[in-house]
């Protein structure tokens, strides 16, 4: 245990101040995901929120990672992470003066996705130079954990700041990890430089070739992140249709024991990762995974009528996702060079969720001008009264049910692949 604190100790220092920032950026997000619904109560306005973040996220990935290889990691996260501040603050001056619009947090949701565009991959760099390899499983284990107890957090803190002083207080609480986290990197965490194995000085535009290419030769890599690709697509349409279908049916607080119940499951599921030994085949457990999960919650949320129902889906089809990140996370870092993971992490951003804002943007379309009007008129249809309902919400529960059965379909095709099943 001594030797892991040793190795992992500067893991540990930017670990922990990193996820209390991202505790206060996620307290933000659902301050103003709530704040959007009840200004326009419309699921694609919501949803565009998300869309705007993605969209420039996923556009420029595929040339931010040649830049990440190339600068500074640190000054790259402490740049990034400042400009994210200044848009936070910006919000909150439009609050005060009492002119906040919408359209003004699409711009900046979509400045600080251009923005994570670049500060991503230099992260994802930063922690395999952190991290010795034999520690890959466990401290994606414990990001996980770290990410689950945000999750867990976040609808509590959230709603108790915004009923007792406000969305002016979570902006502040937000500042407040962001100042402590940008501290702690610029004076304690020193970031490794890259040893690269060649002398030669890329173009901008070979480094992003050279990305590319290396995925071209490594197929499963690629399949892996195609397979991604189709689940996030997926995901994003359940993200895009949750609080519409919550708040439809129930209430805010309904809203956050659902996204709790999220939080708890990857928690459990991340204290799994952490401590299981390393499987003989990390291929089968992601689709494993990924199969259960898809197959267990949306069908839950399809059919179920109240709160316990959908905590109990969401505990089911999240519980196992640290667990595939884990092994994703691991296979990644072994199998692709060093001094090519911003290259390729970058093209993985591109590939794995443009699929993202698509399904945003997919969702919140669909179950504003298809599904909650099919259900609206369907009285006389005797499935969709008999196991869905005709009242607003419950065209929501239509469309997980379509999910459901796209996820189990695109699980069983991905898990066929040949090239994903030579993969270890």
């Amino acid at each position: 245990m001594k030797n892991i604190f040793y190795d992992l100790k500067s893991f540990f220092i930017l670990w922990i101040t990193q996820s209390f920032s991202a505790l206060g950026s996620a307290m933000t997000n659902f301050a103003l995901v709530i704040w959007i619904y009840q200004q326009s109560g419309s699921a694609l306005t919501t949803a565009m929120l998300s869309v705007c973040s993605y969209a420039p996220y996923v556009i420029m990935s595929i040339f931010a990672g040649a830049v990440s290889d190339k600068w500074n990691k640190k000054i790259i996260m402490l740049v990034c992470d400042s400009f994210a501040a200044v848009c936070t603050v910006t919000v909150m001056i439009l609050l005060k003066n009492n002119c906040l619009q919408i359209w003004h947090l699409y711009v900046v949701n979509a400045l600080n996705g251009l923005m994570n565009t670049i500060q991503q991959p230099a992260s994802d760099v930063a922690l395999t130079l952190l991290i010795p390899e034999k520690y890959y499983q466990k401290t994606s284990g414990m990001r996980s954990f770290s990410n689950s107890l945000v999750t867990v957090l976040t609808p509590a803190f959230s709603s108790a700041l915004l009923a007792f002083a406000g969305i002016e207080a979570v902006i502040i609480f937000d500042l407040t990890t962001f100042t402590t986290a940008f501290v702690v990197l610029l004076f304690f965490i020193e970031i490794p430089e890259i040893k690269k194995e060649s002398k030669e000085v890329e173009s901008f535009s070979k480094s992003v070739r050279n990305g590319i290419l290396w995925l071209k030769k490594n197929k499963g890599i690629l399949w892996l992140m195609l397979f991604l690709s189709a689940i996030n697509f997926i995901a994003s349409v359940y993200e895009s249709a949750l609080p519409a279908m919550i708040l439809s049916k129930s209430d805010k607080t309904a809203l956050g024991a659902v996204n709790s119940c999220v939080g708890i499951a990857t928690l459990i599921g991340s204290i799994i990762a952490t401590f299981m030994s390393e499987p003989k085949n990390r291929v089968k457990v992601i689709c494993s995974c990924l199969f259960f999960s898809m197959s267990t919650e949306n069908f839950m949320l399809a059919f179920g009528e109240n709160s316990t129902v959908w905590c109990v889906g969401a505990l089911l089809g999240w519980i196992f996702i640290p667990l595939m990140n884990a092994n994703m996370d691991v296979i990644f870092r072994t199998h692709i060079p060093t001094d090519m993971q911003g290259r390729i992490y970058s093209v993985r951003n591109t590939l794995q969720f443009f699929t993202i804002p698509l399904g945003y943007f997919l969702g919140g379309l669909l179950l504003d001008n298809v599904f909650e009007p099919l259900v609206s008129g369907a009285s006389d249809n005797f499935f969709i009264r008999t196991f869905f309902g005709t009242q607003k919400g419950d065209g929501a529960s239509l469309l997980f049910f379509v999910i459901g059965i796209a996820g189990v379909a695109v699980c069983f095709v991905f898990s066929r692949n040949r090239h994903i099943r030579k993969m270890k």
